[in-house]
């Protein structure tokens, strides 16, 4: 029996997420996977997302029937056990027989054919376990909730000591889940031309714009392949409105474009410049905007070769993405906490760089799809007291603002002190910061 290319697949991409910190959401759209059958790429996408959402409780049962330690073994070994135990443990239509012939034929394919019967052995003890343990108690221990949801412990410790037990439980709940997929719609004929092409929508949760895509496969779709749509978070959207109207706008970090876009499209007239610092990205980004008010440059936001001053700037930094897990369950073990001061170093750098481009009376709007507070508030403060013709506005007053634009009525949620703050499981999306600056 061969292997089927969705496994193959799969565990080539969790090969090299360990081996290349690679991002599996990037891997799993690569031209290479790209001939897969349309249930063959779900099932990979299954297998790796899900084998990455639960790695740590994947370990600790494949560790208990082990004779091995699990830093002892062989990648390859390794990532098929994950592979196979999430499988017997997750998915219930998936036949054990098949799970275990796969598995041992993936550690062959490797070419580590001397650990094929270690291999069955072990997966013989792990399909008494079925199916997930579930979490039979809420947990009110770090360590509890670690290993309940599958987050590392030094994470979950910080989000409780900054949101609460109950806010840090409902992010690592949102992070085990499926994100429904979400975009923006403001072309009524094109909404029709996509439910013509079987996909079905649902109201969003937060912005009148938006849409769930609650049936059908968007990325099949000739206005998903041409760019005329893409995916994109309610709160990532809800980032790009608080830019506002302005005559001329300056996106500092513009890849992979979903913010510049809504940007462009609230401002056809205005004079927007989009920056990305690596060169093939800035390509990709062109081909999505294809709107003739963006010039795309690649360039570091640090270090802008161009000059002149912007109504609006917009400085969604690279961060840790603490706020996506969901999306990308693959940070949780990549991520360290030493990583959380090189990147603040680095986002204030741009910070700094971008408060440098703001006109007289202008706006900025600096924002991370992080819940870390040295990489939101604390990058704030530090810019603004090297820098004081600067003040912070009150993100309420701008997202009220916004008026009929904004359907979840409770705005006071979607706010910490000035800033904006989207939380994972208690909001119905990502998590965002953003802080309005006002150039005095």
């Amino acid at each position: 029996m061969p292997i089927s290319p969705a496994r193959a697949a799969a565990c080539d991409i969790l090969l090299r997420v360990d081996a290349q910190d690679a991002y599996a959401a990037e891997l799993l759209h690569a031209s290479r996977y790209a001939k897969l059958s349309r249930a063959d790429h779900a099932l990979a996408t299954e297998l790796v997302m899900g084998t990455l959402r639960w790695r740590s409780l994947l370990d600790q049962e494949i560790a208990k029937r082990c004779s091995i330690k699990l830093e002892k073994l062989d990648p390859e070994v390794l990532v098929s056990l994950r592979l196979a135990a999430y499988q017997l443990m997750f998915l219930d239509r998936v036949p054990t027989r098949a799970v275990v012939h796969e598995s041992v034929e993936l550690v062959k394919r490797a070419g580590k054919r001397s650990a094929a019967g270690f291999v069955n052995a072990v997966l013989r003890k792990l399909t008494t376990s079925k199916t997930h343990p579930g979490v039979s108690a809420a947990p009110k221990t770090p360590l509890e909730l670690s290993g309940a949801f599958a987050h590392p412990k030094w994470l979950v410790e910080r989000w409780i000591q900054e949101f609460g037990l109950e806010f840090a439980r409902q992010i690592c709940s949102y992070d085990q889940k499926i994100p429904q997929l979400c975009v923006r719609l403001t072309d009524a004929a094109l909404e029709a031309a996509l439910e013509n092409q079987g996909i079905k929508f649902a109201p969003a949760f937060l912005l009148a714009s938006a849409r769930r895509v609650v049936e059908g496969d968007l990325s099949r779709t000739r206005p998903f392949r041409e760019g005329q749509i893409s995916v994109q978070d309610e709160a990532s959207q809800l980032v790009a409105l608080l830019v506002g109207e302005a005559s001329s706008v300056l996106d500092c970090c513009a890849a992979p474009g979903g913010k510049t876009r809504i940007v462009a499209e609230r401002n056809p007239s205005a004079r927007i410049l989009a920056v990305e610092l690596y060169p093939h990205r800035a390509r990709l980004l062109r081909k999505l905007l294809q709107a003739n008010s963006v010039h795309v440059i690649a360039a570091d936001a640090r270090h802008l070769p161009t000059g002149g001053l912007f109504d609006r700037v917009l400085a969604d930094v690279p961060c840790t993405g603490t706020g996506t897990l969901a999306r990308n369950p693959d940070i949780k073990w990549r991520l360290k906490a030493d990583d959380l001061l090189d990147l603040q170093a680095r986002q204030l750098a741009i910070l700094q760089a971008a408060m440098q481009r703001v006109a007289p009376g202008g706006r900025l709007v600096y924002s991370t799809c992080s819940l870390e507070k040295e990489e939101n508030v604390e990058v704030v403060e530090k810019a603004l007291s090297v820098d004081r013709s600067f003040r912070v506005l009150d993100c309420r007053e701008q997202l009220n603002q916004l008026g009929n634009e904004i359907v979840w009525t409770n705005i006071d949620s979607l706010t910490n002190g000035p800033y904006l703050r989207t939380i994972p499981g208690v909001h119905p999306c990502d998590g965002f910061f953003a802080a309005v600056l006002e150039k005095i």
